[in-house]
């Protein structure tokens, strides 16, 4: 859960408040994030639902409207924030954050640099992986992004563990006040090498640093200006395949001596259904009863960028 101030800590088991912050989740792809206010409502396809009736409800609850539908009441961590906050750049995904954070080797009471800030979907992450002793500097060029960004933290929470910067990391480098105090540094920059030399200076012995450039030639130069200083020289790429899994009804299918199979709103799929409590323990054929199907998404993401990840050389 997002850690905030230790007399607010989220979790599901505490109560909505007046002026929190929540995501309405009506399906897996429609969600927003929402602040409760006594005297307003929310109106959406499935009608109107009253802050009101939401006060006082554990986080996950389920509410209904007026005329019956329904949403559910959650808290906003950082993966359902990754999902509802505004695009003011490209972000980064799950997939990529969670590799971010292990192979950064971040943990509660660690100092990391982030350049630049962007939509701050990483910084968020970052956020809670140092809480609660930890802090995350983050720098952005674009000083709008930079107030947006701080507006963001203050929504949700994160204002004690984030603190933002408008300056160029490229151009000038990060500020002398880190020197040799910093654990980890992140750059999402479009010349990451030009500020690889100033982020070796900010950290401590074998502390860790990461790149992500979405084009193999950012990496090419990276990768270079990174030999001089730092070892372990790694890059990946986080390829992430999400599956739907919905019960369907198959139009048509043959018996085991059959060789085609029935079409369904998956398109062609082998013709099965789960088998009852009361019914034998093996799969069995059967063309007009509802099954569970899965198929790879039609929206997963391919690629999103390369993560180069490099150790700064101990000192002889």
């Amino acid at each position: 859960m997002l850690p905030i101030d230790p007399s607010k800590k989220l979790s599901f088991r505490r109560c909505i408040s007046d002026g929190d912050l929540v995501i309405v989740y009506e399906r897996h792809d429609t969600m927003k994030a929402v602040k409760v206010s006594e005297s307003s409502t929310l109106q959406n396809r499935f009608g109107v639902f009253k802050h009101s009736d939401w006060i006082g409800k554990p986080f996950g609850s389920k509410v209904f409207s007026s005329k019956g539908g329904f949403v559910y009441l959650l808290a906003p961590t950082p993966e359902l924030w990754t999902l509802v906050l505004s695009h003011r750049t490209q972000i980064l995904y799950i997939a990529d954050i969670s590799f971010v954070v292990m192979y950064l080797e971040i943990v509660p009471g660690c100092l990391v640099l982030e350049s630049g800030t962007g939509s701050g979907s990483l910084t968020t992450s970052l956020a809670r992986a140092v809480a609660p002793t930890g802090h995350v500097y983050t720098f952005d060029f674009h000083e709008q992004r930079a107030v947006s960004a701080r507006e963001d933290f203050d929504r949700t929470g994160l204002n004690s563990l984030v603190t933002v910067g408008v300056r160029d990391i490229q151009g000038e480098g990060f500020p002398d006040d880190f020197t040799g105090v910093v654990d980890s540094v992140f750059l999402d920059l479009p010349q990451p090498w030009l500020a690889i030399p100033s982020a070796g200076k900010m950290l401590k012995q074998d502390g860790v640093l990461c790149s992500f450039s979405p084009c193999i030639e950012q990496v090419q130069r990276s990768s270079e200006t990174l030999g001089s200083h730092f070892t372990d020289i790694r890059t990946f790429e986080v390829l992430l395949r999400t599956y739907e899994v919905r019960e369907g009804k198959m139009e048509s299918c043959q018996g085991d001596e059959g060789s085609s199979f029935g079409s369904s709103s998956f398109g062609s799929l082998p013709c099965k259904r789960r088998q009852t409590s009361n019914e034998g323990s093996n799969w069995q054929e059967n063309p007009s009863s509802p099954m569970i199907i899965a198929r790879p998404s039609v929206e997963a993401r391919g690629h999103t960028g390369y993560l180069t990840f490099a150790r700064l050389k101990c000192a002889a």
